[in-house]
């Protein structure tokens, strides 16, 4: 009775401890504060992420050779066509531009996405790990922080988006 007791002691520890060492920062202290503003341009697509002020914008840490990264990339794509009243924003970062172009045709990658190969945006959230995501509200408050592969088109996080006015 007693080793069955220390056995399920040290596995919940060892959960506790998995869980805190994935953690990241998800309880990010960006969370309430206005989100850092960029323009980024890859010579096709330009964003300002001043001009997405007055929507929820969702936005994207990436890079192709991330398998979190592409795990996801589907439910971003998903989320963008089923709410199109939000902003899904995808900064990809140290990548090679033919490569990048090249994943974005494979793919059929067509939500708005554009390279950052300085990482300018990326360094001003503190992000370098990837994927991360940011939920940024209508008035350019970052809500929420997401670390690793997301499931962008649950019932829950469109419930969490309408809440927010999307």
């Amino acid at each position: 009775m007693i080793r069955w007791g220390l056995r399920t002691s040290a596995l919940a520890l060892l959960s506790c401890a998995l869980a805190t060492g994935c953690n990241r920062g998800t309880l990010s202290d960006q969370i309430g504060r206005v989100a850092p503003v960029f323009s980024v341009s890859d010579g096709q697509h330009t964003v300002n992420l001043a001009d997405y002020r007055g929507k929820v914008v969702i936005l994207n840490f990436w890079a192709s050779w991330c398998p979190p990264c592409l795990e996801e990339m589907p439910a971003l794509q998903a989320l963008q066509q089923q709410m199109p009243q939000v902003q899904v924003i995808a900064i990809a970062s140290g990548e090679d531009f033919s490569q990048y172009q090249q994943f974005l045709t494979q793919q059929h990658i067509t939500l708005l996405t554009v390279l950052d190969q300085n990482q300018t945006s990326n360094k001003l959230y503190g992000s370098f790990k990837f994927p991360e995501t940011y939920v940024i509200d209508q008035q350019g408050i970052i809500r929420r922080k997401l670390i690793g592969a997301q499931d962008f088109t649950s019932s829950a996080f469109e419930r969490y988006l309408k809440k927010l006015g999307a």
